[in-house]
Formats: C-alpha cells, sequence, structure tokens
C-alpha cells in the first residue's frame, strides 16, 4: 500500500505588516512564529494555501 505524500511547512518571515487574508491562512496551516514547522498531508487545499502566501514560506516534501 502506498503511503500519502506529506509536506513539511516552515515559516520564515514575519506575519508583520502581512495582508489580513495572508495573515488567517498562515494561522490556518498551524504556523504563527518564525521558525515553526507543520507536517501537512499534500492535498490540493493545502497547496493552495502555501501557493498563496508562499513568500512567507519554505516548503519541503517529504519521502515516505
Amino acid at each position: 500500500m502506498q503511503g500519502k505524500k506529506k509536506i513539511k511547512v516552515r515559516q520564515v518571515k514575519s506575519l508583520i505588516g502581512v495582508n489580513k487574508k495572508h495573515k488567517r491562512t498562515v494561522l490556518a496551516l498551524g504556523l504563527g512564529r518564525i521558525g515553526k514547522e507543520r507536517i501537512h498531508n499534500d492535498t490540493p487545499q493545502i497547496r493552495g494555501m502555501i501557493e498563496q502566501v508562499q513568500y512567507l514560506l519554505k516548503v519541503e516534501e517529504l519521502e515516505e
């Protein structure tokens, strides 16, 4: 059985002065402070959120 792909998302820039909608997107990803990381399933919904705020994040695909 093949496992689901995972993505590691790390916040690399501050939310100070960021558009409110983008700030809410980062918080919805489970981030909020510089250096905080979360691992998410690689879904179209998560990819869309990451694309919206990619200038604040560093994304790494994990292999299982």
